[in-house]
């Protein structure tokens, strides 16, 4: 256990939307287990001395939470009391919780401030109306059942331990909690679209209520130098405000040109309310089969990446961290990741935008029992979140809701309806970006095709495609499931999983795994990497690919690094494999 005064990841939890007057609530919490789910019965919401003490924002599951229980927890709660600066006297107070896993509820000095359901997306609560002067109590609970079917978990593990590429559970708060003090009349949402083409933002405020004869303001600046602004009324509860850029600076890989953004509030000539952005002027978009990034065909070199960290599971124990999993991806030639069934946490998002590094955002949807009621409902509202959440990061160039929807499922009608409804729910909050209706396997309506296949020996792999790349023609493009699937209709066809060798110095553990039959050396692992590598990279109809992955996690170990993020084989050769010319990035077609 760390000492008391310590707070880890003291840093603001989302550079996108960061106000002045804040309060990092990490630290040392009481806690405790609440399996048979008693305490509410019980009256633990308040009053009530829990015997652990827990380091938030860490998982009870994982060791630097102190506690350290990878049981099935079922129910937990957490305690604390904290104080209001003063200097936020007359405003109104902001709870927030980057993500709790499931369903939170939350007391403040006994009075319920508010319940969520969902294991991604964030909480904000405001609790003005619950506070007294001096010290305050709050109380968390989360109940948290990933084997009921009903809740979205991912790649945690329905058995006791963990097995196969399923891994360690998380229960309750697993990312920063904090307070914010705002004005009633403040910012409570906005939305940035950022356009290369036009050299323009368009940038949507949400208010909390109207402000009479008030106005909103943004301005814009790069390296310090103001370079747009623009002012629009604040008399209804949504305003419009266009930025034309008068410095053009493009945001993608090696190139993460970034805007700082300003937005404020103003009541009676006085600013009431600021919060500090930033965005970057990129267009996606897909010109038959290839993927234009600022107008210019871009092959993505994508990484697996799932996000779970030894000493954190979930919690990266540093925001350190977070930013070096990016710089050793790119040290190895890779441009992106796409994250794997999980939603990431902002910060992590912040350094992709801050180095140049492209992202396909995905939903934990395993776990899901797709003909449960509960679970479909529970799954779009938390969906809609995510996507509120994020949409404002440039780095985030694809949406994908669902991950290798089987078979079986997806001949259920129930299941394809929900697919096609959350692809084109997805479609209509974002028409910017393209969305992937379900990586791999069964797709029902999709921008782009993507396939995952394993196949170890490299001319066989080759061979799966390339038929494709000579025709490009619908029956030749190879496809998961095929009898089930929907026909390739002439969309950038994207390699989303592939590889995962799994490579052990010395003697593998027993539980150890990965694909194929494990390489004796290194050097036969590099020669099957490039092998497997090349026949995507030459492929003329092949848009990109996405290797697995970037570290070993737990039991799998077909890392790139090791689970301690160290490397397993020379970044230099790698990245002279990774970073080789793409065939339709040099063919006219």
């Amino acid at each position: 256990m760390q000492r008391r005064h310590v707070i880890p990841r003291p840093e603001h939890p989302n550079p996108q939307c960061a106000r002045r007057d804040w309060l990092n609530l990490n630290g040392t919490w009481e806690f405790t287990l609440d399996s048979a789910g008693n305490g509410l019965e019980a009256g633990w919401h308040t009053g009530r001395r829990f015997p652990e003490r827990i380091l938030v924002p860490f998982p009870p599951e994982s060791r630097l939470s102190g506690i350290g229980n990878t049981d099935f927890l079922g129910g937990v709660w957490y305690r604390r009391k904290f104080r209001v600066p003063r200097a936020w006297a007359g405003r109104r107070v902001l709870l927030h919780f980057g993500a709790a896993d499931f369903d939170t509820r939350v007391w403040v000095n006994g009075q319920p401030v508010g319940r969520h359901w969902g294991g991604y997306s964030p909480i904000r609560l405001d609790i003005t109306e619950a506070l007294k002067s001096g010290g305050n109590e709050v109380v968390v609970y989360c109940r948290d059942d990933s084997r009921a079917g009903s809740q979205p978990s991912g790649k945690q593990s329905p058995r006791l331990h963990s097995f196969g590429c399923l891994y360690t559970r998380v229960t309750g708060i697993w990312q920063t909690v904090w307070l914010e003090a705002v004005p009633s009349a403040h910012i409570t949402h906005f939305t940035v679209v950022a356009s290369a083409r036009d050299g323009r933002a368009a940038v949507t405020v949400e208010l909390a209520q109207p402000v009479p004869g008030g106005a909103v303001c943004a301005e814009a600046t790069f390296a310090g130098r103001p370079v747009a602004s623009a002012r629009g009324s604040a008399e209804g509860t949504k305003a419009v405000l266009c930025l034309d850029i008068a410095e053009p600076h493009l945001w993608g890989p090696g190139s993460a040109n970034l805007y700082e953004l300003t937005l404020g509030l103003t009541e009676g000539g006085r600013v009431v309310d600021e919060v500090r952005s930033y965005f970057g002027l990129r267009d996606i978009d897909i010109d038959g089969q290839r993927i234009l990034l600022n107008g210019r065909t871009t092959f993505l070199r994508l990484i697996l990446d799932q996000g779970y960290y030894p000493g954190g599971v979930y919690t990266a124990e540093s925001e350190e961290v977070l930013k070096r999993d990016i710089e050793l991806s790119q040290s190895m030639g890779f441009t992106g990741a796409r994250l794997h069934q999980k939603v990431f946490e902002p910060r992590f998002l912040y350094w992709a935008d801050r180095l140049g590094y492209l992202l396909c955002g995905e939903m934990g949807d395993w776990g899901l029992d797709f003909g449960d009621t509960e679970g479909r409902e529970n799954f779009a509202a938390e969906w809609l979140q995510v996507l509120r959440r994020d949409i404002n990061h440039p780095s985030l160039i694809i949406w994908t809701p669902f991950n290798e929807t089987t078979r079986g499922l997806a001949t259920k009608g129930r299941l394809a309806a929900l697919q096609e409804h959350i692809y084109r729910l997805t479609k209509a909050v974002d028409p910017t970006r393209p969305v992937i209706d379900s990586s791999g396997y069964v797709h029902v309506a999709t921008d782009i095709y993507d396939v995952h296949n394993y196949t170890q020996d490299p001319e066989k792999f080759a061979a799966l495609f390339a038929r494709f790349g000579q025709t490009g023609a619908r029956e030749d493009a190879w496809r998961n499931v095929a009898e089930h699937n929907m026909p390739y209709g002439g969309q950038p066809y994207f390699v989303s999983e592939f590889g995962g060798t799994w490579w052990v110095e010395g003697k593998a553990g027993e539980n150890a795994w990965g694909y194929g039959e494990r390489p004796r050396t290194k050097s036969e692992f590099l020669a099957r990497f490039r092998a497997l590598t090349q026949a995507l990279l030459r492929n003329p109809r092949i848009a990109g690919f996405c290797y697995t992955q970037l570290t070993d996690i737990e039991q799998e170990t077909n890392g790139l690094l090791t689970f301690e993020r160290q490397y397993k084989l020379d970044p230099k050769k790698v990245r002279a494999i990774v970073s080789q010319p793409a065939r339709i990035e040099q063919d006219k077609m």
